[in-house]
C-alpha cells in the first residue's frame, strides 16, 4: 500500500507538487543546495519547516544567486534579510568541489585534480581558444570501459558523480575565469564536452540533471547546441539522452571492423558498429548543420590504413548520417601498447575522407605537458601516493591563512 508521500504529482494545469525526497546531509549535519533543482531547493526548505509560501519564494531566490550569480555564500544574498542568513547557513551550504592540484600547460590549457568529501578524486580540463573555451567534465570517478588506447579506461570505476559534483565542475570553472554573473555573450567558457573521465550514459539521470541546470536560461544559460555528450556507445541508451538531453552527441568510433573495435573498445562485444550506427541514425536532431562527430584515434598500424578511411566513408554513407570525423593522433603515456600514427598516414588517411565529402579535421593535441590531453586523464592520485596528496592539500590550506 502506498503512501501519500509516495504518490506521483497528479499531471494538470496545477501548481506541480513535488514528490518528497530524502536530503543526504554533510558530515557537518547541512544539506548542501549545489546541484538541486528548483524544486528541490524548495523541497529542501520545506523539509526544514520552513512555511510554504516561503519556500516557494525563498527557492527562486537561492536558485538565482546560486546558478546566475555564482553565491557561494548566503551573506551575499542581497534580497534575502539579513536576519533569515543565520537560519539559511545553519542548514545548508552552497559547496565547489575541492581542488587538490590544478595546472596550466605551455598552450594555455588548464587541468585541475579534484576531491570529493568521500575522497574520491577526479578531473576537469578547460581548453581555451581564440574563438572559444571548452570545458572537458568528468561524469565518474574512474571507468568502467577499458579502452585500450586510454589511460582513464585503466582505471578502476569507483562510482558515479552526483549532480552537485558535476555541474560544480562548471561552477568552480567559471570562478576561476571570474564569469558571474551569467551573460549569454563574451564569455571565456563557451562550450562543454562530457568527454572527461567516465561513460556519460552510464551515469546517465546524474548527467541529465546537471545539464538541465547548465542549460536553464535562468540560471548558467549555456545553449545545448554549446555542449556535446561524447559516449562510446551505449546504445540503449542513446535515443533517450536524445530525448530527455538533447545535446549535441560525439561517438567514440575508433575502428571500423569488428576485431579492430573489438580489441581497442570492448563495449563493441555488447553493441556493434551497425547497432552503433543506427543508433546514430536514429538520433533526433541530427541534420547537416547539427552533425555527429565521431572521434577516431589514430593508431600506427591498427585502424590507420587506407582501407580502414575508405570503410568508413561506406559505413557513414551506409547510414546516410551527417557526420564529422575528429582525427585525434594518439596521446602517449606510460605502459601504452600503442603508437601513434606518422603525419603522412594521417595526413592521407584524412584526405580519404574529405575528398568523399566528409569533414575529417586533425585536432591538435592539448595539455600533453600535464597529461591533460585526449586519453591521458587520469587521476593523480593513482601517480601520487594518497600520503603526498593529503601533505600538499594540507600545505595549500594552511598557506591561506598566512
Amino acid at each position: 500500500m502506498q503512501t501519500a508521500a509516495n504518490l506521483m504529482p497528479i499531471p494538470g494545469h496545477i501548481d506541480p507538487v513535488p514528490v518528497p525526497r530524502s536530503f543526504v546531509p554533510r558530515s557537518d549535519g547541512r544539506i548542501d543546495l549545489l546541484g538541486l533543482s528548483l524544486a528541490d531547493l524548495r523541497m529542501a526548505l520545506e523539509t526544514s519547516q520552513l512555511e510554504e509560501k516561503q519556500a516557494k519564494l525563498r527557492a527562486k531566490q537561492l536558485w538565482h544567486w546560486i546558478y546566475n550569480r555564482g553565491a557561494i555564500e548566503f551573506s551575499a544574498m542581497t534580497d534575502i534579510s539579513k536576519t533569515m542568513h543565520p537560519w539559511l547557513e545553519q542548514r545548508f551550504v552552497i559547496s565547489r568541489p575541492n581542488v587538490v592540484e590544478a595546472q596550466v600547460s605551455t598552450d594555455g590549457t588548464r587541468k585541475w585534480l579534484l576531491r570529493s568529501d568521500d575522497k574520491q578524486d577526479y578531473e576537469m580540463v578547460f581548453i581555451p581558444d581564440a574563438d572559444r573555451g571548452t570545458l572537458c567534465v568528468s561524469s565518474q570517478v574512474g571507468c568502467t570501459l577499458n579502452c585500450t588506447f586510454c589511460h582513464t579506461g585503466t582505471m578502476r570505476l569507483v562510482r558515479n558523480l552526483t549532480p552537485a559534483e558535476i555541474v560544480g565542475q562548471v561552477m568552480l570553472a567559471r570562478d576561476s575565469l571570474g564569469e558571474w554573473p551569467s551573460q549569454p555573450e563574451g564569455r571565456m567558457l563557451t562550450n562543454i564536452v562530457m568527454m572527461g573521465m567516465g561513460e556519460p550514459l552510464y551515469n546517465f539521470e546524474n548527467v541529465r540533471d546537471a545539464l538541465k541546470l547548465v542549460m536553464d536560461g535562468a540560471g548558467l544559460a549555456l545553449s545545448r547546441r554549446r555542449i556535446t555528450l561524447s559516449t562510446s556507445g551505449v546504445v540503449p541508451m542513446m535515443a533517450r539522452a536524445g530525448a530527455e538531453i538533447g545535446v549535441n552527441l560525439a561517438v567514440s568510433l575508433h575502428a571500423v571492423t569488428k576485431e579492430v573495435r573489438d580489441e581497442i573498445v570492448p563495449l563493441n562485444r555488447k553493441y556493434g558498429i551497425e547497432e552503433l550506427l543506427q543508433a546514430c541514425a536514429d538520433y533526433p536532431g541530427t541534420n547537416n548543420a547539427r552533425r555527429i562527430t565521431f572521434e577516431y584515434v589514430m593508431l600506427k598500424d591498427k585502424n590507420d590504413s587506407d582501407d580502414d578511411a575508405r570503410e568508413l566513408v561506406r559505413l557513414l554513407r551506409k547510414y546516410e548520417l551527417p557526420a564529422k570525423v575528429n582525427l585525434i593522433p594518439f596521446n602517449p603515456w606510460p605502459g601504452a601498447q600503442y603508437e601513434c600514427s606518422t603525419p603522412e598516414r594521417i595526413k592521407s588517411f584524412s584526405s580519404i575522407v574529405f575528398g568523399a565529402g566528409i569533414s575529417a579535421p586533425v585536432r591538435t593535441p592539448r595539455g600533453r605537458d600535464i597529461d591533460a590531453a585526449c586519453g591521458q586523464l587520469k587521476t593523480a592520485s593513482e601517480k601520487k601516493s594518497r600520503a603526498q596528496l593529503d601533505r600538499e592539500a594540507a600545505a595549500e590550506t594552511d598557506s591561506a591563512f598566512v
